[in-house]
């Protein structure tokens, strides 16, 4: 299988990464450990949690899917080595605190570390931009935990085009870690937060691009398509904003595209991810194995110019 780069980093995967949002919420420990058996087993090697996942449960306090993973990992230490842990910090954690300071950051990776079972991350990301810290005090301190072997690489998630460069250029300047990859809410439907100055800005400096919501809290499986399909769905407030002319637009096309490929409106809306110039890997989330075997075929499909064409059409911004 095609192995993509993220960024200057030399971390190099399948292009499918594996949200672990879902791990202790949706997905319950022994689910979880299933779907990361099946995953690796597939070929596939990229993780992605963060220190808050998943704390809007109900009686959680964040935490809770860097423990699974680091569960799964004592069970077989064999399986370290072959997957790329990235977690995150920078939201609020309950009686920890916030931000990008470097008593934060320090205090977040070690507590990650613990919580994982691993001397290492692979790609530490700040969650979202913190402007009370100076970025050079928060890469430096990137740097020294990079000097110590705790991380990796370093990436951002949830910053705009002006803060990303800015980091850029005081990595530059004063030879610190640079952000190897973004990760942006990115999707058919979603076109606008992303393209643009963002894009451009990933492009120019070569940061690999990892984005979430890549089906749109599942509106572009094609499963919603009226407010009555929604019902009871835990993502469910997530969803109804699309059941309007432009998401049943947009789900048509990938009927259209699906039918013409042999394949689904899942598979299709990854693939129209993947083709991107500046996408690395979608993140993607699933609750079962069926689910999980549907998404992982994605990098398999290859969307011909007309497709991708009729795809841009229908999910234009507006």
């Amino acid at each position: 299988m095609e192995k993509r780069k993220l960024g200057k980093s030399g971390i190099e995967f399948a292009p499918i990464a594996f949200g672990g949002n879902v791990f202790g919420w949706t997905a319950d420990e022994a689910t979880s450990h299933k779907l990361l058996d099946a995953f690796v087993d597939a070929g596939f090697s990229f993780i992605d949690t963060a220190d808050v996942y998943s704390r809007w449960v109900p009686g959680h306090k964040g935490g809770e899917s860097e423990r699974i993973i680091g569960n799964w990992l004592k069970k077989d230490p064999a399986k370290r080595k072959k997957v790329q842990i990235a977690t995150k910090c920078g939201m609020e954690m309950p009686a920890v605190g916030q931000g990008l300071s470097r008593a934060h950051i320090v205090q977040s990776v070690d507590a990650s570390l613990k919580r994982l079972n691993t001397d290492r991350v692979d790609l530490f990301q700040s969650h979202k931009d913190d402007p009370a810290t100076s970025q050079e005090e928060t890469l430096s301190t990137y740097g020294e935990l990079v000097k110590a072997g705790k991380i990796g690489a370093i990436g951002a998630s949830n910053f705009d085009a002006k803060r990303l460069a800015e980091a850029a250029a005081i990595s530059k300047a004063k030879g610190l870690p640079r952000y190897e990859s973004l990760q942006p809410h990115y999707n058919l439907m979603e076109r606008g937060l992303f393209e643009g100055e963002l894009e451009n800005e990933c492009l120019k400096e070569g940061i690999g691009v990892i984005p979430y919501y890549s089906l749109a809290s599942g509106f572009l499986s094609g499963k919603y398509r009226s407010e009555a399909d929604v019902g009871a769905a835990k993502r469910g407030g997530g969803v109804k904003k699309y059941i309007n002319p432009k998401g049943m637009a947009v789900l048509k096309a990938l009927d259209e595209v699906a039918k013409k490929h042999n394949s689904n409106p899942t598979q299709v809306a990854l693939a129209w991810l993947m083709q991107r110039k500046s996408i690395t890997a979608p993140i993607v989330s699933a609750t079962s194995l069926q689910q999980l075997k549907d998404l992982i075929a994605s990098p398999g499909l290859k969307l011909d110019a007309e497709s991708v064409a009729a795809l841009d059409k229908a999910s234009a911004p507006a």
